[in-house]
């Protein structure tokens, strides 16, 4: 991804383009249906928006407060180490550990490295992370959801749609994820949807991983060597070579590939629900 335009949208929105407001329904259309196929687990919903993050969260009671006062501080964070050190923001490879950095910092370059990309290429994930660590002191389940990278503790099996842009599959296509003592991370990256960078032509790249910060970073590393469908089993090898993933799903036009521990399902149109 293009790390310049990351810090710029910060929200880090990969797979669709989160502006509530546009009278251009287009974009906001496909938004507003990716988040929909999250709401048939019974949690509270909630929105939080600091300047250019705009979270989307669901848990047993509305956290919007503490939620925010995290974005907070997780933006200051990132903002102020930036300013010391700006080849973070810029640089599209890994870049050294740092003990004394801030830990979504240290988050996002050990996610980086171990993904073989840029530390930016994780901040969506870390962030989802970091917001829903936190909230996990008040709430047992949780889901955020930073502009399609979901970070999600959950007591019962969560249903995510993959959202494809123009490909066929698109949102046809989904995970179970498992009920599980720790949180998922799914993240998807995507050369045809939203304004980030991809070296690759994938309509969609989904990351399983118990980090967030690392399926970010995996999804991105992924999708980098997709250029056609002749590389879809090129991709799964790269998923398998990052430790850490529990599975990946691979989107191009109407091919699909996938590998590792995942269950695969149907979505149904009425489980997308109306647009806004």
């Amino acid at each position: 991804m293009r790390s310049t335009d990351a810090w710029d949208r910060f929200g880090e929105d990969k797979t669709l383009v989160a502006e509530e407001n546009r009278e251009d329904r287009g974009t906001g259309y496909q938004e507003r249906r990716y988040r929909n196929l999250l709401l048939e687990l019974g949690l509270v919903s909630f929105q939080v928006q600091v300047k250019e993050t705009d979270l989307y969260i669901k848990a047993t009671q509305n956290l919007r407060e503490p939620a925010y006062q995290s974005v907070l501080r997780y933006r200051y964070q990132l903002e102020q180490y930036i300013l010391g050190h700006p080849e973070f923001l810029h640089s599209l490879v890994p870049l050294g550990e740092d003990e004394f950095a801030p830990p979504i910092v240290r988050r996002m370059i050990w996610a980086a490295r171990c993904a073989g990309v840029g530390p930016m290429a994780a901040v969506a994930g870390a962030v989802a992370e970091a917001v829903g660590r936190d909230l996990l002191r008040e709430s047992p389940d949780v889901i955020v959801e930073n502009g399609g990278d979901i970070f999600l503790r959950s007591s019962k099996e969560v249903k995510v749609g993959i959202f494809a842009g123009a490909s066929p599959l698109s949102l046809r296509i989904g995970l179970r994820v498992p009920a599980a003592d720790h949180p998922w991370g799914v993240c998807t990256s995507s050369a045809t949807v939203g304004p980030s960078l991809s070296f690759g032509h994938a309509d969609a790249v989904c990351v399983l991983a118990a980090s967030a910060a690392l399926a970010d970073g995996a999804a991105t590393a992924v999708g980098n060597g997709v250029q056609s469908p002749l590389d879809l089993e090129r991709g799964l090898e790269k998923a398998r070579s990052i430790e850490g993933l529990t599975g990946v799903v691979i989107i191009l036009g109407d091919k699909l590939a996938a590998w590792g521990q995942i269950q695969l399902t149907e979505i149904v149109p009425t489980e997308i629900g109306p647009g806004p």
